[in-house]
């Protein structure tokens, strides 16, 4: 059985996050506005905000870091179609220790955990000892009057036990910070912040919908298909996870930091 048999992966998704083409385009001229000559995306899949920011950036050359082969040969594809190939590198390597900065502009949307070593990673004191190491190495990552862009999950109010059950597995309270502590934690690592924006409800929708799209029209046409079972519970579980789950609860917030100092 070939990889051709089973369902394409993500494919209805512009990034592999909740962002809409609206904010995206906010996002990209913010970061574009003071002319980068460097950009570097961490944890980048298949890099689409950078790749915008470099189409809006004429001077700039990327790199983007990420362990997914398959996310970077998206990208490497996409950098090509758009004629940004000769401008950017997708690499696979980790984040964690990267000398690859400093640069212009960080990106770093839902990644933190990509700049974090084996031993605080697995520091299970509480959220704020990884997101405050991850943003203290994105703080080392940034030229003077740079850009970082840190996309961060949050709890808009605290999970029920009831709800940390549905989400996924071994869900804690601790998993996730409010909102202000996130912030304070940025300006306590050496920034200033610039914007905060959260992704809404809408955007939500789109990208939970959309990250299961290529799997549901999969199985509503290969019901029979001896993996059909195992990716038709992979899938229910997923969805289940979201709305019974942190639907409304998890959120996610897109902070603009400028280094300070």
């Amino acid at each position: 059985m070939s990889a051709a048999d089973l369902p394409t992966r993500l494919t209805r998704l512009t990034f592999h996050g909740p962002i809409s083409e609206a904010r995206a385009a906010q996002l990209v001229a913010r970061l574009a506005r003071h002319s980068p000559s460097s950009v570097l995306d961490i944890g980048c899949g298949w890099g689409e905000l950078m790749l915008r920011v470099l189409d809006a950036a004429p001077d700039a050359k990327g790199v983007g870091l990420d362990l997914n082969a398959v996310d970077l040969a998206r990208g490497r594809r996409n950098a090509t179609e758009r004629g940004l190939d000769g401008r950017v590198e997708f690499i696979e390597e980790s984040a964690t220790g990267t000398t690859r900065g400093p640069a212009d502009v960080v990106l770093c949307v839902g990644s933190g955990q990509a700049l974090l070593d084996a031993e605080s990673a697995a520091d299970e004191e509480s959220a704020l000892s990884a997101t405050t190491a991850a943003l203290r190495a994105l703080r080392a990552l940034v030229t003077p009057g740079g850009r970082v862009l840190f996309g961060e999950g949050f709890w808009q109010r605290t999970p029920t036990p009831e709800e940390l059950t549905a989400m996924w597995p071994g869900a804690r309270p601790d998993d996730h910070l409010p909102l202000p502590v996130i912030v304070e934690a940025a300006t306590d690592a050496g920034f200033r912040v610039e914007w905060i924006e959260t992704a809404t409800e809408e955007e939500w929708e789109y990208f939970e919908s959309g990250y299961l799209a290529d799997d549901e029209e999969w199985l509503a046409a290969h019901d029979g298909h001896p993996r059909a079972a195992e990716i038709r519970a992979r899938v229910d579980r997923h969805r289940a996870s979201w709305l019974r789950g942190y639907r409304g609860i998890l959120g996610i917030v897109y902070l603009t930091l400028v280094p300070a100092g």
